[in-house]
């Protein structure tokens, strides 16, 4: 699989750089041995193999979902300059 000069102006274009040709003939080569090596990767027999998001095998230790930092309005409220029940009054800025 090779990636032309073309593809990597395209690249840049999407990502917003502007390149010089010296620097996408350098992309053009990295880009390549890149592909060079997944492709590379695509040789190997996978065939049994289960996927796996580690290396090794990580729990996930789960906890009950419960409110710890429970706010009380009146404090909260408190310094407020005007108030209406649980809530802060402000003006009314559309008519």
């Amino acid at each position: 699989m090779r990636i032309t000069k073309e593809e990597v102006g395209a690249i840049a274009t999407l990502a917003r750089l502007k390149l010089t040709d010296t620097e996408q003939d350098e992309l053009v080569a990295h880009f390549d041995k890149i592909l060079t090596y997944v492709d590379k990767l695509d040789e190997l027999d996978t065939d049994g193999v289960e996927p796996t998001a580690h290396a090794i095998e990580v729990s996930a230790p789960l906890r009950e979902d419960r409110v710890t930092n429970q706010s009380e309005t009146d404090a909260l409220l408190a310094n407020a300059p005007s108030r209406k029940t649980n809530f802060f009054r402000v003006p009314r800025i559309i008519e």
